[in-house]
């Protein structure tokens, strides 16, 4: 196979385009003797002649032509990698693989990549969602670029493989059967809730939530009932089973459910954003960490209709 050398290529390019050695050596900055020895060399690695005397000029040869033909296709990829390049480079374009919990998705993933689509369409985000602990496995094995979990599930912040970033400060709204006496009572606290059956699951992340909110408030809760789906939660609150707590951004309107915001004792959820440490300097993953804060500085953090009326709450449930 011949041995192709692109400098040469556009020497010989610039030489058809501008007709004599003296002008290719003014256009490119070299000396015609650099320029006629760049072409001897390119002549031999190819092993065909490139030029012939004519004078005092020089013109191309047929297979000169040829070769220049080919070698368009080559300039041209060229270019259009030098341009995705620097897209790249100023964070305009590139893949950013993205690792979330489920109510994440909805509520912050899905609003940032329908906003990047609109600003920086050649930023590709492939989204997959996971649990914390596998979010974090792929983050760490290099195969996701950033993972969302709750600040409870996170790695901790001094892990030296991973920056956090905080994305989130979640409301916790307690979910009560649509009848219950304090369902529309004034100044509802967490407190208030003590002697209820509470519905929540029976282990893992939001177990714990559960527990160390109310345990801040004075008590620890009476597990009712264990689920860890947010439908079958508000099903049972809805049957007069329990109450429960509900993130803000994982809930969804029942006409059985009251969905109450605490406001002396407000708990909250964190929700966090993790690179590997450097990779937050990335330009394509710095873009959609923007995005990711501006759909949740957008979340439906606190929206409510009035005290002792249901919260609005916009995206499904999950966990």
């Amino acid at each position: 196979m011949a041995d192709w050398d692109i400098r040469k290529l556009q020497i010989l390019r610039t030489l058809r385009e501008r007709g004599t050695v003296t002008a290719t050596a003014e256009a490119l900055h070299m000396t015609p003797s650099a320029v006629s020895q760049q072409l001897t060399n390119l002549s031999r690695q190819l092993g065909v002649e490139l030029l012939q005397a004519q004078g005092r000029r020089v013109r191309l040869t047929d297979a000169a032509r040829l070769v220049l033909r080919h070698a368009e296709a080559v300039f041209e990829r060229l270019e259009r990698a030098d341009a995705e390049l620097a897209a790249h480079v100023r964070g305009e374009a590139g893949e950013v693989r993205v690792g979330a919990f489920s109510t994440a998705v909805p509520a912050l993933v899905v609003p940032a990549v329908t906003a990047l689509r609109a600003t920086h369409p050649a930023i590709t985000v492939r989204v997959r969602e996971a649990e914390a602990q596998e979010a974090y496995e792929l983050l760490a094995a290099g195969e996701v670029d950033l993972a969302l979990s709750l600040a409870a599930q996170a790695p901790s912040a001094v892990d030296p493989r991973f920056t956090r970033l905080p994305l989130l400060a979640d409301p916790l709204d307690v979910a009560l059967p649509g009848d219950h006496p304090l369902a529309r009572a004034d100044g509802l606290r967490l407190a208030d809730l003590a002697a209820e059956p509470w519905i929540f699951g029976g282990s893992g992340p939001w177990s714990d939530i559960t527990r160390g909110a109310c345990e801040a408030a004075g008590f620890r809760p009476h597990q009712g009932h264990a689920a860890a789906g947010w439908t079958a939660i508000l099903a049972m609150v809805e049957a007069g089973m329990g109450v429960a707590l509900v993130p803000r951004m994982a809930a969804v309107p029942r006409d059985g459910v009251v969905m109450r915001e605490l406001r002396a004792d407000r708990p909250v959820r964190h929700v966090v954003g993790a690179v590997r440490k450097g990779a937050e300097e990335s330009a394509a993953v710095g873009r959609v960490l923007d995005a990711l804060r501006t759909a949740a500085a957008s979340a439906p953090g606190g929206a409510h209709t009035g005290r002792g009326r249901p919260v609005r709450h916009r995206t499904p449930p999950g966990t």
